[in-house]
């Protein structure tokens, strides 16, 4: 923000690629990553397919990829938009960000990680000892994200005021 209160919208453009860079750096896909930026840093309530392709340059088809899998992962959601044929597409929720954590995620991929367990015999051998190390660990996550999420809930507030 500016010293004024106004948007800076250089600084918005620089901040949606580094945050895409850092998101795509930990395994997000690019484009994607660049959509959900756009998302979180518009005033408005929501975008369609066409005002995201402009804001970022790139092609429909791009955006129509990246939208799709923001929406299978539960980042982003479609409303129609009122009054015509169009969709928009909105950031999700901290609700709907956490319901990976609410639908056990990472219990799931300690079940995966468990057949591995199996697979390879049991937990004393070196590999069953890894796998079974990180079906722990994924188990562990899995009961602390459930303790944070609830813990942010209650501490989030209903509105946030602008940081100065």
């Amino acid at each position: 923000m500016q010293p004024d209160g106004r948007r800076d919208e250089a600084a918005v453009r620089r901040f949606v690629e580094h945050f895409a860079l850092t998101l795509s750096d930990m395994g997000m896909p690019r484009m994607a990553a660049r959509v959900l930026a756009v998302l979180m840093a518009g005033e408005q309530p929501g975008l369609t397919a066409g005002e995201i392709s402009e804001r970022l340059g790139v092609s429909p088809a791009a955006v129509s990829g990246a939208v799709r899998y923001l929406i299978q992962v539960g980042m982003a959601v479609r409303e129609p938009a009122p009054g015509s044929r169009r969709d928009l597409y909105k950031s999700s929720t901290v609700a709907s960000y956490s319901a990976g954590v609410r639908s056990g995620i990472y219990e799931r991929l300690a079940n995966v990680v468990h057949e591995g367990v199996v697979a390879v015999g049991d937990e004393t051998s070196p590999a069953g000892m890894r796998l079974a190390d990180m079906r722990d660990f994924f188990l562990f996550v899995q009961e602390e994200m459930k303790g944070l999420v609830e813990r942010w809930e209650q501490e989030r507030p209903g509105q946030r005021a602008p940081r100065s």
